[in-house]
């Protein structure tokens, strides 16, 4: 769904939106260039580290839904310090 999004500095953005928990405005993302626009204000307005925590999972998820696509074997491991390890196994099946 794309839709207008105000109160990021600039003025109005179009593309998916996407509404963190706690964050006042919400993050769109733009599906054609992958840009990402946001305004917390410096973490006043929300805390960066719930994008990161979004940002790094839909990464996974993508990499994990291309490398599926290509018939590659997925292993996920979540390490200590909290990221995420793929394993892709080229040609591994699913």
């Amino acid at each position: 769904m794309t839709t207008l999004a105000s109160g990021l500095s600039g003025g109005e953005v179009a593309g998916l939106i996407v509404r963190l928990p706690d964050w006042t405005y919400p993050v769109v993302i733009d599906t054609s260039s992958g840009q990402v626009r946001y305004d917390n204000y410096e973490g006043a307005w929300g805390d960066q580290a719930r994008l990161e925590r979004f940002l790094q999972i839909y990464a996974v998820e993508k990499a994990r839904i291309e490398a599926r696509k290509k018939g590659h074997q997925v292993t996920e491991q979540s390490l200590a310090d909290g990221s995420i390890k793929l394993t892709i196994r080229v040609g591994g099946g699913a």
